[in-house]
């Protein structure tokens, strides 16, 4: 699919040529992925651009429930994110494991990026298939570092329940003391963690 290939590859000049022909700007692969969402997979900027401002469906989920807005947040591009939330991003959409796009994007350390997903009105306290919100990944799936803190200090400035507990009952503190993160140990006492 021609029109996929110029968008994996960046080609913003062959998108825009496609486009102008009369190529279905959200036709999809075999994988159910639109141009959009390939040009997210391989952060083509330029070509995703073209496609968003287009009018490309930036929530358009493939076969796996991967959509570039969820996408681009998963995975902290950046740029493209901030255009798909600039285009009508479904703020409440989730992926496969019924998570939003703030979950990953805390739980991967990528601090822009959850940063991003707070100002736009990201729910700080949406929980997953796995009974996980974005801070108990942060604190789980995390390694404790700088990012890690800032991200727990983000989602703790953002109004983030604390004391919210996984499936089974353990809460973001509990998770941390395990851990031995003791900078967010404190971070989560200091916010009223138990």
């Amino acid at each position: 699919m021609e029109l996929h290939d110029a968008a994996g590859k960046n080609n913003a000049a062959l998108v825009t040529r496609l486009l102008a022909e009369g190529t279905k700007i959200d036709s999809r692969n075999d994988s159910g992925a639109t141009a959009l969402l390939v040009a997210t997979h391989a952060n083509a900027v330029d070509a995703a651009r073209v496609l968003i401002e287009a009018g490309a469906d930036v929530n358009a989920k493939d076969n796996i429930h991967d959509s570039p807005y969820l996408y681009a947040g998963a995975r902290g591009h950046l740029d493209i994110l901030k255009l798909t939330l600039a285009h009508g991003a479904d703020l409440k959409s989730t992926n496969r494991y019924g998570g939003t796009a703030l979950i990953p994007a805390s739980e991967r350390g990528h601090v822009e990026t959850v940063k991003t997903l707070i100002e736009a009105g990201s729910d700080v306290d949406h929980v997953n298939n796995l009974h996980w919100t974005a801070l108990l990944e942060a604190v789980i799936l995390g390694d404790g570092g700088l990012s890690h803190q800032q991200i727990v200090e983000l989602l703790v400035k953002a109004g983030a329940n604390v004391n919210l507990a996984d499936g089974n009952g353990v809460t973001p503190l509990q998770h941390a003391r395990q851990a031995g993160y003791q900078e967010i140990e404190q971070i989560l006492v200091a916010a009223g963690g138990r």
